[in-house]
């Protein structure tokens, strides 16, 4: 069974993504820092983190980057998602080194789409 990391702030957004998730058989991690985000990667070393941008201490981007210093996470997918919908913000967000994009909020399909493909290919997915 794979195991993913959700880290968001909105308590809405994330009993939704865990719903969906655990619905389909996954088992779910939560942080709703991004502080948090990065100790539970740390530990737990998920298969897939689905990380928000705006977090109330350190924000999506700066959580990313501190996943990405550790050597034993490199394989882990990690997927933003932002309700951030301009054009320059999404490419900021991509560029910083995210695996993909998903807005909310939330298309169902796309989303299981974009976490079913991450966990069967992990990070090399082009």
């Amino acid at each position: 069974m794979s195991t993913i990391l959700i880290v968001e702030d909105n308590e809405k957004n994330m009993k939704l993504v865990r719903d969906i998730l655990q619905h389909r058989g996954y088992q779910t991690i939560e942080a709703v820092t991004g502080t948090d985000g990065v100790r539970l990667a740390r530990e737990k070393h998920p298969d897939l983190v689905l990380m928000d941008i705006q977090l109330p201490d350190i924000d999506g981007i700066e959580a990313l980057r501190q996943i990405r210093a550790e050597a034993s996470l490199d394989n882990v997918p990690v997927v933003a998602v932002s309700a951030s919908v301009m054009p320059d913000e999404q490419q900021k967000i991509v560029r910083s080194g995210f695996d993909a994009f998903v807005t909310k909020p939330i298309a169902l399909k796309p989303f299981v789409e974009t976490v079913d493909r991450f966990l069967k290919q992990g990070r090399s997915t082009p």
